[in-house]
């Protein structure tokens, strides 16, 4: 009982038991204190008895209950909104002066222990319900690291007690059926390592079940930079049995995060001569290895491990130990640890959705319910969530497969699915069962996202065998069309894969996904702080690879397009973005690059568009101006662009996403601006027919072949001709539908951007239908047209 009654208890007197007390993580670094033999850096934890005292002393319960009743965690504004108060009532309220007296003086203790006055600690929240065996709250809470001082220590502890209500925190308690006052917090105060290099590392491979070898990942600088997908680690692969090293790979970085010398962290650039150096010698690699070996044999189970090598004398710490609870538990029931997947010929469906993207594959499934946990997200897994939005990028591209509850082809998992030639099922709910509550985590499926279907376990299909016959190469020939073929591309690494396609340059280069897999920081933030370069040349650098693996074919980039909520996900955001209760018709394309709040960070796109043309010497390089409403948005957006040196001319061309039905309306007087048009089919059908494409409810009504989008999409190709101009269209409805692409062709489209995976597809299909149109003239004995166009 003196344990449960206890506000603050040192790691060496807690143990893994321990979580109603204190929490997962504090809890687990009593176990490995007390009794591994790893070196674990030292500390104290206060406990979940300390965090109710100061709840019920200062009278947060009722105050907290009173402003969480009636929350809906699905309306993100109000969520947002009550979290934030909820904090600030907690820090509004002062701790209790004898919990105060209590952790400075233990704080004082653990100084006298190691020998330093005023040490550096990381001050980290531990939840009472982390490491359940079905529900995960680690990385729900806020960590703090290098801080010193046992005011500022009472202070952090005071915030990660805030940090139980922080948005996500929140949702996800409330999604996984836990009541928000039961859960307690304790905060584990543990002398910092000063990371030279730091990471995490696997006594099994998460994502196939391999128990014979230790997974370690590890990068320059503080670990958080490893656990967020900031940086991509150094890969070490090393023997359990032997503690051999297997495998190294070794990656460049460019930029770490480090603690400064008075407190805080700081990113800064990695010397060039160490970017390519191996993070790890190969004796802390083994070092690390045997450490792993102790703290799995000793726990029992495979084992999730943090790391980190101190500057001042190149030892190694573990810093936090969790038991892999996936494979640990699957293997358990399994009877057999080591035991290879099973596969099978039976085909139960678990459930059904809309293919957006072709493909067969099998694999482990993850079910993400919250962004907070995509870092937990693992290469060659399949990602099982509600929606994905553009800051899951990361996470998608490491996805063997995609299926989500909501979203229809358009939506932003299909699109990026196709494009990454990712198989992917969408809108599961809308057939039946949504997938994130009827496919358990951690299972094996098989994924059919060509016919849409998800069945259970690992289906061997039968082989026929075939006679031996020779094999003549040939290669594949695609007509020539008057129409061209372009493609749709975002992420710079795949354009050398997609370069050989048969396509006429790069119809739509999405911006975004240099911002969330390169950047992560809000532009603004980054000025802010004194790195606006940061943005021109990482946007530069991107932009540069597209347009190099496509020279000399043309590039479209379109500027960001970002919707403010997306623009909050980003580092920094919150304190620039607005709370808009209709994000897509909200703040978003050119009404932001004027704005006097958003234009210097406009500006830096220009640059960066600028040094591609002119430093790199990439003159294919054209940009597109997204969600311009006006005509005078349009000559506001062209004049900035032009102060920034970037001049309309022959070989650099203005394009404008036709989008709003503004856009087609006035489309003889924003000729006057741009060079030409491209269609964005997917808002432009919304707007026309008021039609939210990823709303279940009515998404049965969106289709761009209604007869209101043709209208509009031929009037705009006739106003636009008439002034020389010349028009496009970027979304998937040519691929899908023939006769869209025909009603396109027919109407006298100039271009057509698609998809990588329907380029071959699309250019067959274009040639087919222009050598029918030249026929049908020759003859005189064509279809006619049965509908009115005109309007």
């Amino acid at each position: 009982m003196e344990k449960e009654k206890a506000f603050l208890l040192w790691f060496d007197q807690l143990e893994r038991k321990d979580v109603a007390i204190a929490g997962g993580k504090s809890s687990s670094l009593g176990e490995l204190t007390s009794h591994v033999d790893v070196p674990v850096p030292y500390g104290f934890a206060t406990t979940a008895c300390a965090y109710r005292y100061f709840f019920e002393k200062t009278g947060l319960y009722e105050k907290i209950k009173t402003l969480i009743a009636g929350l809906d965690v699905d309306n993100s504004a109000q969520l947002r909104e009550v979290c934030a108060k909820v904090r600030q009532a907690i820090m509004d309220e002062e701790m209790p002066q004898d919990l105060q007296d209590l952790i400075a003086q233990a704080y004082k203790e653990l100084g006298e222990k190691v020998g330093q006055a005023d040490p550096f600690v990381a001050v980290r929240s531990s939840a009472t319900a982390e490491d359940l065996p079905d529900a995960s709250f680690a990385g729900q809470q806020d960590t703090y690291l290098n801080v010193k001082g046992a005011e500022t220590i009472v202070a952090k502890v005071k915030e990660c007690y805030a940090s139980c209500f922080t948005d996500r925190a929140v949702y996800y308690r409330e999604k996984q059926g836990f009541d928000h006052l039961d859960v307690a917090l304790s905060a584990a105060v543990q002398m910092m390592v000063f990371s030279k290099a730091a990471g995490v590392m696997f006594t099994v491979n998460v994502a196939t079940g391999d128990d014979k070898n230790i997974l370690i990942e590890g990068a320059w600088g503080l670990g958080e930079y490893v656990v967020q997908g900031t940086v991509t680690p150094d890969n070490y692969t090393v023997n359990k049995a032997t503690c051999e090293i297997v495998e190294k790979n070794v990656n460049a970085q460019d930029i770490k995060l480090i603690r400064k010398a008075d407190g805080d962290c700081e990113e800064v650039v990695v010397p060039l001569d160490e970017q390519n150096e191996q993070k790890l010698t190969d004796e802390q690699i083994k070092q690390l290895a045997e450490c792993a070996k102790k703290i799995e044999a000793h726990y029992g189970c495979y084992m999730d491990m943090e790391w980190g090598v101190d500057e001042r004398d190149n030892k190694v710490y573990i810093l936090q130990a969790r038991p892999e609870t996936v494979w640990s538990r699957r293997n358990k029931e399994n009877g057999a640890p080591k035991e290879e997947k099973k596969v099978t010929t039976d085909r139960k469906v678990i459930v059904k959705g809309l293919p957006a993207s072709p493909g067969n594959v099998a694999g482990r499934v993850h079910v993400i319910l919250d962004p907070s946990h995509i870092d937990e997200f693992k290469e060659g897994e399949i990602l099982v969530t509600e929606m994905t939005a553009p800051d899951w990028v990361p996470a998608m591209k490491k996805a063997k497969a995609i299926v989500t509850d909501s979203g229809g082809m358009t939506c932003h998992a299909s699109i990026v699915s196709r494009e990454l030639g990712i198989p992917c099922i969408v809108g599961t709910k809308s057939r039946g069962e949504a997938a994130t509550t009827t496919i358990p985590d951690g299972i094996d499926v098989t994924i059919d996202a060509t016919h849409g279907v998800v069945y259970e376990g690992i289906i061997e299909e039968p082989k026929a065998e075939q006679p031996a016959q020779q094999v003549v190469a040939a290669a594949e020939y695609f007509p020539p069309t008057g129409t061209k073929i372009y493609m749709n591309l975002g992420d710079p690494e795949l354009a050398e894969k997609y370069a050989t396609l048969p396509c006429d340059g790069i119809g739509l280069m999405r911006e975004e996904f240099i911002w969330t897999t390169y950047i992560h920081e809000h532009p603004l933030y980054l000025i802010k702080i004194g790195q606006p370069e940061k943005v021109v040349d990482q946007l530069a650098e991107g932009i540069r690879q597209v347009c190099q693996a496509m020279a000399p074919r043309p590039v479209t980039m379109r500027f960001s397009d970002f919707k403010s909520s997306e623009y909050r996900d980003l580092k920094g955001g919150d304190e620039f973005e607005p709370n808009e209760p209709s994000a897509l018709l909200g703040w978003r394309g050119a009404s932001r690059y004027y704005d006097p709040k958003y234009i210097e960070a406009f500006k830096l796109e220009c640059m960066a568009v600028r040094k591609v043309r002119e430093e790199f010497g990439l003159k294919n390089l054209n940009v597109m101006i997204p969600f311009c409403r006006n005509v005078e948005e349009c000559e506001k957006v062209t004049k900035i662009m032009a102060d920034c040196g970037l001049f309309r001319g022959k070989d650099f061309k203005v394009w404008l996403m036709a989008e709003i039905p503004s856009n087609i309306i006035l489309a003889d007087q924003f000729n006057k601006f741009v060079d030409g048009y491209s269609i964005g089919s997917n808002d432009l059908t919304m707007l026309v027919l008021g039609c939210d494409r990823d709303n279940d409810t009515v998404s049965h009504i969106y289709d761009e072949r209604n007869l209101a989008v043709r209208r509009a999409i031929r009037h705009l190709i006739e106003v636009a001709h008439k002034d020389g101009k010349t028009v496009s269209i970027c979304g998937q409805a040519p691929s899908v539908y023939p006769e869209f692409c025909e009603f396109l062709i027919k109407s006298g489209i100039d271009s057509m951007s698609v998809n990588p995976d329907t380029v071959k597809f699309t250019k067959k299909l274009a040639a087919q239908i222009e050598q029918r149109i030249m026929m049908d003239a020759l003859t005189g004995k064509g279809r006619q047209e049965v509908e009115d166009l005109n309007w």
